[in-house]
Order: C-alpha cells, then structure tokens, then sequence
C-alpha cells in the first residue's frame, strides 16, 4: 500500500477487460489461476504496495467474477489490501475506453497514476518504482524493453527496409503519468484510437520519458503465452524435477469449554475442538501432508497424544517443526491447498489470516497458500455440527 504521506498520492489502474480471444479459452486470460491465484491478482501485487487507491476495470459479465477472486484473495481487510481502496468498474469497448473509465473512478486526490496490463503478471516492484519515479519528475513515463531481433518492413510479401533495432523498444507497463497529463491526453484525443497510453500523450504534444524495461515482464497474449506463465509460476512453486506431493486429512470433535483454532487462527465460536493438543484439524492435515510428501510417518510419531509436553500446545508451532523435519530430509515446502469442511461457524471471513499464518509456519510466500472452506450440505457429523474436518494436499521441492 501507498504510505508515503509526503510524496503524491498514487492510484492504479489495472486493465482486465479484454476477451483474450488469442488464448482460445472461454476463460478470459486475466481470469486463470498462474499457481494458486488468478493472473489478475498476481499482476495487481506490487502495484498495491505503492498504490492508495486501485481500479481494476473488466468486462460488464465478469465484474462480479473479479470481485469474487478478489474476495478469495483477502480483499477487504487482508494484510495485502490494508489501506488501499480497490474497486472494480465496468470497462469500455476498446481498451483506452476502459482506461478512461478507470481514470474516472479515482478520487480527484490521485496525483500520479499508473496503468497497468493484467495479462503482465509478472512486473517487478523495481520497475514500478522505476516508473513511478519518472513520472513524478516527468509527467509521463513507459518502460521499453530492447528489440531482441532483426525488424523487417514488410509490404505484401515482400521485404521494403530492415529497420535499425536500436532505435527500437518494446512498450511495456505499467505507464505513469501525472493525472492532469494523461486525463487532458484522452480529452483532446477524443475518438482517436491509440494502442497504448503512452502514445495517447505523444499524441498531444507531450514528453514520454523512457525508463528501463524488463524482459521478464512478458505479456500473455496466446495460448502458448499462458502455458508458459503457468510454467514458470509451478517452477517458482517447486513443480519440477525434484519436486513431492504428499496429502494428510484430520477430524475431531466439536465439544463445549474449548475454544476452536483453525489454521493458526482463534474462531469466535460456542464450541471448539476436543484433542490433546489445541486440535487444529486444518494444520493437522498440513503436517500430514508435508510429512507424506518426505516419507516421513505422521504427526502421531512424532507428537504423540497422552505426552504431557504437547498438551493444548500451539498446532502451529508443531507446524513449524515439521517444516523442519522437512528441511532436514532435503526439501522445503512449496506450495500448500488446505479444505477445511464445517457447517459452523462460517470461515471465509477468516480465510486471508488463515493465510497468512499458515504462509509463517511454512516460510513461504502467501500466494503459496491456499485455504477454503466448504460444508456438507448437513449431511455426517460435519453437517450435524459435530465435528470439523480438513484435507490438505503439500507441495515440496528439493534444496539445490
């Protein structure tokens, strides 16, 4: 989030209403999960962390799908959307349509907005302070990557010009630009079309300042574009040569006089759940998980109920221990999916801490952490109240 009281205030605009026709999914692109998140959402984060204000712009039929992702991403409230107020709009029909729509959303307090391509999932926060830098001394600013090959002119099927690369770039976002520049940009322009923000000042006679782009900052445009995104995201989530999967389930019983954790997390609730330890049914499964993916036995071997020295002790801090076990057989956690199966008390409120606290004891990103929660549809002991359970599936990768 943007808490710098001194420097401008900044919003962002994140374009997500194109229909990806080029990916040949009914998915729009920007809508897919790249590891445990959608593209959207992960395109969003570094933005977030300088941004006071963000819009995020879709298509009329897909806004409510963009609220409902972000909601599973912690948005209200979680620790990543904290003083940063998010919002989705209705987009146009080209892409500087929704830009515009976007502009119009932000408070009139934005002085310095960035706008960003949700189908660029990958951009750096160094290339966004690069950004933002410029455009604040500026007025406007785009990241150019080098053009890594030979340019032809091509007229019909024949060759015209080899043009010289090295006055080439590659635009990318995001793009920043003082608010008073890009808003009077997109008025004097009117109907006219342009490709990217950047071009909308050139064509009103003013400076775009050029700061240095990165080649990883790729945009997904094709199908073979996405499968490469998906990729790279399983590479830095450990699925790869080298990697395990292990899963691990627990349940317990729901009784008075206890008070009922979850993931880490204290659940206002009339009931909690009976066990030795403080019985946290969903960090239970994600030792199991984490131990199978090792070969390494179960929780029981190593915590075993009836020991007086794991009495109401902390499942998370046993969490952490197995972690440990993990890392001593070679691997480290990469990735955890954790379904957490009650009729009561309702959890999706929790799930972002849930999240977080997981993404502690396991020492990984919280991206890298997935939680949900489901019923029965009050059938079995979870539909009678009676109990709760959970089912984890754990992803660990080998230590170079």
């Amino acid at each position: 989030m943007n808490d710098d009281t001194n420097g401008p205030r900044i919003g962002t605009v994140l374009v997500a209403a194109g229909a990806s026709r080029r990916v040949g999914d009914p998915t729009p692109k920007q809508f897919c999960l790249l590891g445990l998140e959608p593209m959207f959402v992960r395109a969003l984060r570094p933005l977030l962390e300088v941004s006071a204000e963000v819009i995020i712009v879709a298509a009329a039929d897909r806004v409510s799908t963009a609220e409902g992702l972000l909601r599973e991403a912690g948005w209200p409230g979680g620790d990543r959307f904290e003083g940063t107020r998010v919002a989705v709009v209705e987009g146009g029909e080209r892409r500087q349509d929704s830009v515009v729509r976007g502009l119009a959303a932000l408070s009139e307090e934005v002085e310095v907005v960035l706008v960003h391509d949700a189908a660029r999932p990958f951009v750096s926060r160094e290339l966004v302070d690069r950004v933002v830098d410029a455009a604040v001394a500026c007025g406007a600013a785009v990241p150019v990557a080098p053009v890594p090959d030979t340019v032809k002119r091509v007229e019909g099927r024949d060759v015209v010009a080899t043009l010289d690369r090295a006055v080439l770039g590659l635009s990318q976002t995001p793009q920043g630009f003082r608010r008073a520049v890009l808003d009077e940009a997109y008025r004097v322009l009117g109907d006219a079309a342009v490709t990217d923000d950047a071009q909308a000042v050139e064509m009103v006679g003013r400076r775009v300042t050029v700061v240095e782009g990165d080649a990883g900052n790729v945009k997904v445009t094709t199908a073979l574009d996405l499968e490469t995104a998906v990729a790279r995201v399983g590479r830095e989530l450990g699925l790869e040569a080298g990697a395990r999967v292990g899963t691990g389930s627990d349940t317990h019983r729901l009784v008075e006089g206890r008070k009922l954790v979850l993931a880490g997390v204290d659940i206002p609730f009339g009931k909690g759940l009976d066990g030795w330890s403080d019985a946290d049914v969903a960090a239970h499964a994600v030792m199991d998980a984490l131990l199978g993916a090792v070969a390494a036995g179960d929780i029981g071997g190593y915590f075993p109920p009836g020991d007086p020295a794991f009495r109401d002790v902390s499942s998370l801090g046993l969490l952490e221990r197995v972690v440990a076990i993990v890392r001593e057989r070679g691997h480290d956690p990469a990735s955890v999916d954790v379904t957490i199966v009650a009729e009561a008390p309702k959890l999706a409120p929790h799930v972002p801490d849930m999240r977080r606290a997981l993404a502690g004891a396991l020492g990984v990103d919280e991206a890298a952490v997935s939680v949900k929660a489901t019923t029965t549809e009050g059938t079995g002991p979870e539909g009678e109240g009676l109990a709760i359970s959970a089912y984890a599936v754990a992803v660990v990768r080998a230590r170079p």
